[in-house]
């Protein structure tokens, strides 16, 4: 490192400091984020001394990422995107690659879902000319389970796509394994539960590929970007083509002649010898991150244990303090399942004497944050009613979510004191209505 560097990266450091001192909470005067990045001193450098370098492009910084975060994952090939939605999007269109032959998805197969949830869960299935075939989820863990997925199962069910219910682990073994019974694939939309296991095992390694999102609400965070992870070589092939415009050669970016024969194949109907680096096999995207977002990610995912500790912490907090306090159904985790929590959901009882919106409004005019639970019901949204879809069931409990669910924040920036007077709050409200 030069000396001018060095120097450059020492005021960065000193800039953090001054500028980034811990402030102390005041209740109701200072915000609790329901989510948001939890940055440090690394960060920041990591940040700028990627831009001194102007990697501008991936590079060295993403496939290292890949390679650790891989690695933490328990997963053989991880690929960064330019965000889960991005991620979600491929490992679906990876899935109707010629590569898979008489096992790729096809227009008017069906994948099942669940009705409340993300629409970046759901989009890409209609994006690929796939059916969506919503199923209903349980309150209390908000995943769905086994037994509504099996009665979903029809002709033209050819995959099932699920996403861990804010960090809640659903019953993705029983899941998974009724997925190969029935020539299923399962792909783990992982985004909201990084560092979550599954009798002791991590979620994202029981499908056939999962996907991650980096956006500041999550676990880890590069501001934006994502990642598909699989432990399928083939399926890491097609979705590196797919991300890479649909592009056949594998060389990195700078790289010439990895596999020795670059102006040695014949594809298509294109002549031989024709460059290796110009033949595509896919019609694919562009959707690769940056060296930037690489580098935050890496010193970001140095610290996921300890993010995930508290995420716990915070959350058996809020638990324990609520526990018992009528007219508001609490959260649980699935059986067998060690949640690294996104955040802490709660219902309010239908026949309570105050509504959701009258304690989201509290709660909010006590700068403590809410989001709803994604959309609740997607079947009732504009963007969703006209889309072909099937639902099996009644989706009684996605319309609960609909109207009487949200949540709050526990991601690691919150402290045990906002935790306190989330609390408090809370407490103090149910007690007056």
């Amino acid at each position: 490192m030069s000396d001018q560097k060095a120097s450059v990266l020492d005021e960065v450091r000193k800039f953090h400091q001054n500028t980034r001192q811990h402030q102390p909470f005041v209740p109701g005067a200072t915000e609790i984020w329901p989510s948001g990045a939890t940055l440090d001193e690394q960060d920041h450098v990591a940040l700028v001394e990627a831009a001194l370098d102007v990697r501008i492009a991936a590079g060295s910084s993403a496939r290292r990422f890949e390679s650790q975060f891989a690695r933490k994952m328990n997963r053989r090939k991880a690929h960064l995107t330019n965000s889960g939605s991005s991620a979600n999007l491929l490992a679906v269109a990876a899935l109707t690659s010629h590569l898979l032959e008489d096992a790729r998805l096809r227009p008017g197969d069906e994948v099942i879902t669940v009705a409340a949830g993300f629409p970046t869960t759901v989009n890409p299935i209609l994006q690929n000319g796939l059916i969506p075939v919503f199923v209903d989820v349980e309150l209390g863990t908000y995943n769905t389970t086994l037994e509504r997925v099996a009665q979903a199962l029809g002709p033209r069910t050819r995959a099932i796509l699920l996403a861990h219910a804010l960090g809640n682990p659903y019953e993705v073994r029983e899941i998974a394994e009724f997925a190969a019974d029935h020539d299923l694939f399962l792909i783990e939309d992982n985004c909201d539960a990084v560092g979550s296991t599954y009798e002791g095992r991590l979620t994202g390694t029981f499908g056939d590929l999962s996907t991650v999102s980096f956006y500041p609400a999550h676990h880890l965070t590069m501001g934006e970007g994502g990642c598909v992870l699989t432990a399928d070589l083939r399926l890491a092939r097609i979705v590196e083509s797919m991300r890479d415009w649909g592009r056949d050669c594998w060389c990195e970016p700078g790289e010439s002649d990895r596999c020795l024969k670059r102006f040695q194949y014949q594809m298509g109907t294109l002549p031989d010898g024709y460059d290796h680096k110009y033949i595509f096999s896919h019609v694919g995207y562009n959707l690769k991150a940056t060296d930037l977002q690489a580098a935050l990610g890496l010193t970001q995912l140095a610290k996921l244990d300890e993010f995930c500790t508290v995420r716990r912490r915070n959350w058996r907090l809020l638990r324990e303090g609520l526990d018992g306090l009528p007219y508001l159904w609490l959260p649980e985790p699935t059986p067998g399942s060690e949640p690294s929590w996104f955040g802490f959901v709660l219902t309010v009882d239908p026949e309570a004497p105050f509504t959701r919106a009258e304690l989201v409004d509290f709660l909010e005019s006590r700068k403590i944050g809410t989001r709803r639970l994604f959309a609740g019901n997607l079947t009732r949204h504009p963007a969703y009613i006209n889309q072909p879809h099937r639902v099996v069931g009644e989706l009684v409990n996605s319309d609960i979510i609909t109207d009487q669910t949200f949540w709050v924040g526990v991601y690691p920036s919150i402290s045990e004191e906002m935790v306190d007077y989330m609390i408090s709050s809370i407490r103090g409200f149910v007690a007056r209505s």
